[in-house]
C-alpha cells in the first residue's frame, strides 16, 4: 500500500550544514509554502549521490508508494511565470524551429529577477557555468575525444541554432521590452547556458491517445523536486502526470540507504551525454547505441560494385539509390540505429539492403510498380524484418547483405580516434582512470559502448 506523501521535512541529514543561509535547506523551505508534498522516507542530499544533488532513501520503500507530488502551480514554464502576458502577446515573433524561446524568455527574467517566485529554486543552480554539456567544450576537444559518436556534429548543430535564435528571434524581443529585459544582462552567454538547464532539468509530458497524432509535442517545462532526482536507465522511480499535480512514483522496492534514481528516457549513452552532461558507466547502459550513417551503407555498395560489377551494373546502383531518397527510406544526414540486441530502424536498413542487392530484373519490375508496392507492410512482415535484423538473425542473413553491413561497420570504426583495445585498456586501469577528467571519462564511456556495438556487428557479419 503506498504511503500518504507528507510535507518536505528538513533535518541535519539533508544537508551538510543545515543553516537558513544554504540553498537546499531554502529550496525544501520553498518546497512547503508551495503546497509540495515529501515522503518521510527520503531526503535530499549532496552526499552519498552520484551528482551534486540526489534523493536517498531513510527507509524501505515499496513498489508504487508516492515518493512526492508537485502541484501544477509550482511548475515553471512560459504559462506560469510573471511575464506570461507578455510572452503570449508576443507569441508570433518568438515561434522558432526549437519551439522553447518562450520558455527560455521566462528562465532569463526570473532567473535574474530578485522578485522570481522560482528564487530558492533556482538559486540551486547559481553559476550555470557548473553545466558541462559538450557544447561547452572546446572543438579541439569535441573532435578529440568524441569524433564518430555523433555528438559533434549535434553540438554544431546547437550552436548554429542558439546563435541564429538569440540574434533574429530574442536580441529584437528584448530591445523591443526594456522595462523587463536587458540586453547587458540577457546576454546570448545567458541563453547559452539557459538552452543547456533546459535540456538537462526538463521535463516534457507525455501526449494523451487522442493527442499522439498531433505534429507537435508538449513543450518542455521545469519541475522542481523532480530534476533534483539523478537518472540510471535501471531506474526505481518515474513521474507521472495527474490534472492537478506530477507525483514520483517508486517502480520497485527501493531499500534503506539507496539513491532514488529517475529515468529520463530509452537514452543511449551518447544523448546522455549531448543533453545532460554526463553518460553511464559501460556497461550499465542497456539502452546504447551506435549509428552507422546511412551514407557508410552506399560508400561499401559502391566499393563493392567497382570490384566486381559492369558501368552498367554501377549505374543502376546510383539509380537504387537514388529510388531509396525518394522513399525516405535514406537521407545524405540519416543513420541506421543498432541496439543492444539488433537494429532500431528496422523498415529503413531491410528495404536498403534488399533494394541495393535486388537482380536486376526484379529492380526493373520493383520500379514499375512505383516502390512502395513492394515495400514489406503488415505486421506479420514488420516481425519477420525485425527478426532478419536481430542479433540472433543477423547471421543468417543473405551473403551481400552481410557483406554491406561490415564494410559500413568497418567505415563507421574508422571516423573514430583509437582503437576499441586502446579504449578498454583505458577503462580497465583504475590508476590511469581515475586520473581522467571528467570530459575524457564520459566520452570514454560514449565511445567504448559504440565500438562495442560495432564490433558485435563485425562478429556476427563475419563471411
Amino acid at each position: 500500500m503506498a504511503s500518504d506523501a507528507k510535507r518536505p521535512k528538513i533535518d541535519g541529514s539533508s544537508t551538510s550544514e543545515g543553516s537558513s543561509k544554504d540553498p537546499l535547506q531554502n529550496f525544501l523551505h520553498w518546497c512547503e509554502t508551495v503546497g509540495m508534498t515529501l515522503s518521510n522516507k527520503v531526503y535530499l542530499s549532496e552526499e552519498g549521490t552520484v551528482a551534486k544533488y540526489g534523493m536517498l532513501a531513510r527507509n524501505d520503500i515499496e513498489e508504487g508508494e508516492v515518493i512526492f507530488s508537485i502541484p501544477r502551480t509550482a511548475l515553471l514554464f512560459q504559462n506560469t511565470t510573471k511575464v506570461k502576458a507578455v510572452l503570449e502577446e508576443g507569441k508570433g515573433s518568438l515561434e522558432s524551429t526549437s519551439g522553447w524561446v518562450s520558455l527560455l524568455m521566462a528562465l532569463m527574467w526570473e532567473y535574474t529577477s530578485p522578485e522570481s517566485y522560482w528564487g530558492p529554486y533556482l538559486s540551486l543552480w547559481p553559476n550555470l557555468k557548473t553545466l558541462d554539456h559538450p557544447m561547452f567544450w572546446s572543438e579541439d576537444e569535441r573532435v578529440r575525444l568524441l569524433q564518430g559518436t555523433g555528438i559533434p556534429e549535434a553540438v554544431d548543430n546547437d550552436l548554429n541554432s542558439i546563435q541564429r535564435e538569440y540574434s533574429d528571434i530574442v536580441l529584437p524581443f528584448i530591445r523591443s521590452h526594456p522595462d523587463l529585459w536587458d540586453p547587458e544582462k540577457h546576454t546570448l552567454e545567458l541563453y547559452k547556458n539557459l538552452v543547456a538547464f533546459v535540456m538537462a532539468y526538463s521535463f516534457q509530458e507525455p501526449l494523451l491517445e487522442d493527442e499522439e497524432d498531433e505534429k507537435e509535442p508538449n513543450l518542455p517545462m521545469m519541475v522542481p523536486m523532480a530534476d533534483m532526482l539523478n537518472h540510471v536507465s535501471n531506474h526505481s522511480a518515474h513521474l507521472e502526470f495527474t490534472p492537478e499535480c506530477l507525483k514520483m512514483v517508486s517502480v520497485r522496492r527501493i531499500g534503506t540507504g539507496e539513491e532514488i534514481f529517475n529515468t529520463y528516457g530509452e537514452m543511449a549513452n551518447w544523448q546522455l551525454l549531448h543533453m545532460y552532461g554526463f553518460a553511464e558507466p559501460y556497461p550499465g547502459n542497456s539502452h546504447d547505441t551506435a549509428d552507422i550513417q546511412m551514407s557508410n551503407v552506399y560508400k561499401a555498395a559502391v566499393q563493392g560494385a567497382e570490384v566486381t560489377q559492369s558501368r552498367e551494373e554501377q549505374r543502376l546502383l546510383v539509380e537504387r539509390w537514388s529510388l531509396l531518397c525518394e522513399m525516405e527510406m535514406v537521407g545524405d544526414k540519416g543513420v541506421f540505429i543498432f541496439g543492444q540486441a539488433g537494429v532500431l530502424t528496422v523498415t529503413e536498413l531491410y528495404n536498403t539492403l534488399k533494394i541495393l542487392s535486388m537482380p536486376v530484373e526484379e529492380f526493373e519490375e520493383f520500379k514499375e510498380n512505383e516502390g512502395w508496392e513492394e515495400v514489406e507492410e503488415g505486421e506479420d512482415e514488420e516481425e519477420k524484418m525485425m527478426q532478419a535484423l536481430s542479433n540472433e538473425g543477423i547471421p543468417q542473413l543473405p551473403p551481400a547483405w552481410k557483406k554491406l553491413i561490415h564494410s559500413a561497420a568497418r567505415f563507421t570504426l574508422d571516423m573514430y580516434h583509437g582503437d576499441l583495445q586502446t579504449d578498454k585498456e583505458l577503462l580497465e586501469d583504475k590508476k590511469a582512470y581515475a586520473l581522467l577528467g571528467s570530459r575524457e571519462r564520459h566520452a570514454l564511456q560514449v565511445r567504448y559502448g559504440q565500438k562495442m556495438i560495432l564490433h558485435k556487428l563485425l562478429e556476427l557479419t563475419q563471411p
